[in-house]
């Protein structure tokens, strides 16, 4: 079968090969067939060494397809079922899950360190033990989550992870009130997800903050009230808040500068939500006496911080009331063979979120 790879980290072009084979199958375990899947940041960070991930592997976590082939064990599922990719399932049992945390259930994160495809010349792993640039994949029946059948694949696959990801920072995380102020700095997918959550809590200002002018017009689409540039920050802050920050600042980059800049941008008693995944060995410093003295909330949001099987039904409860725009958040669609071009646009920023069809 077909699957993008990236052979060692570092490089940033993948190889599209005809000779990968999903491996692993067997009892609590699914075969699936991938119809679309999002290029997600993560997915960059993971084939430049931000985020941890062994080579060769395929890279992809934001997926959706059908059921090929269910293993002993697996309730719930049939062959022909339409399913997302859940690249963080919860195992139920842990202390995490146990605490109704589920999303920092550690159970999915242990997949991938175990291949799941292979090549004549050696074994393959997946993406945060998914790997969806391919046609077929195996992963645990957890992995796979049915969805209804009027929900598109391209759909269900940004639900995922990104949309999934902003939604929950602003609903789950910061849980942004009615009638507050709201700037998100970076907007990609999920940032854009973000200021489409921020808009569904009520908040009476958002202000995207972006580099990239053709991110900026687009935020005012999806719900952001200005959009400016990082270098206009400052300006808009004084100008909206009279000087105090912001009640809510999103930093969706995952960079220690920005989310310091998202820091100092918050009003003193107001929340810091960092939801953009960043490097191991990139430090965000606070002094000790502005933590005391600020009394700034500093919120972390992990997959949108809450249950994701709930909130996969919440996003779909919304996109079907017309109370946020997924569709219009795909802004290119290509095929596996063009996935190096979507891959330099997003580097660029030129897109929101790619939609890759197999």
């Amino acid at each position: 079968m077909r699957a993008a790879v990236l052979h060692e980290i570092g490089q940033d072009k993948l190889e599209v090969l005809d000779d990968v084979e999903a491996v692993g199958f067997g009892p609590g375990k699914v075969k699936l067939r991938i119809r679309a899947t999002g290029l997600c940041h993560s997915d960059v960070s993971a084939m430049n060494g931000v985020l941890p991930q062994p080579a060769p592997f395929i890279p992809g976590h934001e997926g959706a397809g059908e059921v090929l082939d269910v293993g002993d064990g697996v309730t719930g599922l049939s062959e022909g079922d339409r399913v997302l990719v859940c690249w963080l399932p919860a195992c139920g049992a842990c202390p995490s899950c146990k605490r109704g945390q589920t999303q920092l259930c550690l159970a999915g994160f242990m997949n991938a360190g175990t291949p799941n495809f292979k090549r004549p010349g050696g074994d393959v792993f997946g993406f945060a033990g998914t790997g969806t640039f391919t046609e077929e994949v195996v992963v645990g029946a957890g992995c796979a989550v049915p969805i209804p059948d009027d929900v598109p694949f391209e759909i269900a696959a940004l639900i995922g992870c990104g949309v999934t990801t902003g939604l929950g920072a602003a609903i789950n995380t910061a849980q942004v009130e009615a009638g507050s102020s709201v700037a998100v700095i970076g907007c990609g997918g999920v940032g854009i997800s973000t200021i489409q959550g921020a808009r569904v809590q009520g908040a009476a200002q958002i202000v995207a903050v972006d580099p990239v002018a053709s991110r900026r017009e687009a935020a005012l689409r999806f719900g952001a009230t200005e959009a400016v540039s990082p270098d206009e920050l400052a300006e808009a802050k004084q100008r909206i808040t009279a000087g105090e920050g912001f009640d809510y600042v999103f930093e969706v980059v995952g960079r220690s500068a920005t989310a310091r800049t998202a820091y100092e941008n918050t009003r003193r008693g107001g929340t810091l939500c960092v939801v953009g995944a960043g490097a191991m060995d990139d430090n965000f410093q606070v002094n000790m006496f502005e933590l005391f003295f600020d009394e700034k909330r500093i919120l972390p949001s992990m997959y949108g911080g809450g249950d994701v099987l709930r909130s996969y039904e919440r996003a779909i409860a919304l996109w079907r009331a017309g109370r946020i725009d997924l569709e219009s958040m795909i802004t290119h669609r290509v095929r596996l063979d063009g996935i190096n071009d979507a891959l330099d646009q997003m580097r660029t920023g030129e897109s929101l979120r790619t939609c890759i069809e197999l």
